[in-house]
């Protein structure tokens, strides 16, 4: 389908299944910006297809990032920097079809990025316009004010990434924490200030010191989300995997676990393998079978004798 067309067709679908009488309201930056001024916490999961998007949207999860994660979680890739455009493309519009009401955040994939201001302008839009998210998370510094500013110009709403930047570091080894002495946690703060001033509409803070974070949200009017970045945020992501122990990437030692999927999904099936393996399924009784009469007539249709 041409992405023009699946933007009418997103649009229409999306206003149907919002006024579907489920009671839910759309989240908006309106929303979250409430939420900062009144001091409750909003949550926030990467999320990667329609069906897992659906349930956390019903769980109430306020944020879906469909984060670049899925280059390491999804497709094995072994650092996030490399997964492929069009894929981001493609999940995130099948996120938002699967939460219509949440607030789906486009991840900007690093080759977005490589060939200008003006390429990764074009880019934002067509994430925008694809795939109906609702704001774009960029890894930005204070010299890319400009961009911040040019995507906001396009009427885009940019989520700024600060602080630990994983697709500007080659490896995983070289991930540091962030604002961890007074310098650092000054530059982060001159920083922030800067980014807010060019028109970021909320901020991403990965791998900064607890207290550096706290001191960024309460002096930024952003909604500001933290990622291993202590308590203090207005909002909190973990990757999915993570949370689920499912496995992949690059985990966190601060996450916390609340499921062991791996577990749970190994044995189901172990013991899918062990049925096949037994003759236990599938079963006649679970078989499509022909309508009465007619095997015997193919019987002797065909010649065939039992």
């Amino acid at each position: 389908m041409q992405p023009f067309l699946w933007k009418k067709v997103s649009a229409r679908m999306l206003v149907s299944m919002s006024d579907s009488g489920d009671g839910t309201e759309r989240i908006t930056l309106a929303t979250l910006q409430a939420c900062k001024e009144t001091g409750r916490k909003f949550s926030v999961l990467t999320c990667y297809d329609a069906p897992t998007a659906r349930l956390m949207a019903s769980a109430g999860v306020e944020i879906l990032l469909v984060g670049d994660t899925a280059g390491e979680v999804v497709l094995g890739l072994p650092r996030t920097r490399e997964v492929p455009i069009e894929f981001m493309v493609h999940i995130t519009a099948a996120v938002r079809r699967g939460a219509p009401n949440a607030f789906v955040m486009a991840d900007l994939p690093y080759q977005c990025t490589v060939d200008g201001p003006a390429k990764t302008v074009e880019w934002c839009r067509r994430f925008r316009d694809e795939t109906g998210c609702d704001g774009i998370k960029i890894e930005v510094t204070a010299a890319q004010a400009a961009l911040v500013s040019a995507v906001r110009d396009a009427g885009i709403a940019v989520v700024a990434h600060l602080g630990l930047l994983p697709q500007s570091i080659e490896s995983p080894s070289g991930y540091r924490a962030q604002g961890r002495d007074a310098a650092g946690a000054q530059r982060l703060l001159t920083e922030t200030h800067q980014i807010e001033e060019a028109g970021a509409s909320m901020l991403l803070l990965e791998a900064v010191a607890s207290e550096t974070a706290g001191e960024i949200t309460a002096r930024t009017k952003l909604p500001v989300i933290g990622c291993v970045s202590g308590p203090r945020c207005d909002g909190t992501v973990v990757v999915l995997h993570d949370m689920l122990g499912l496995g992949g990437g690059h985990p966190p030692r601060a996450v916390k676990r609340y499921e062991n999927l791996s577990e749970l999904m190994t044995r189901a099936f172990r013991a899918y393998v062990e049925d096949i393996h037994a003759g236990r399924f599938p079963t006649d009784e679970q078989a499509i079978h022909m309508h009465a009469g007619e095997h015997e007539k193919l019987l002797r249709a065909s010649g065939a004798k039992r």
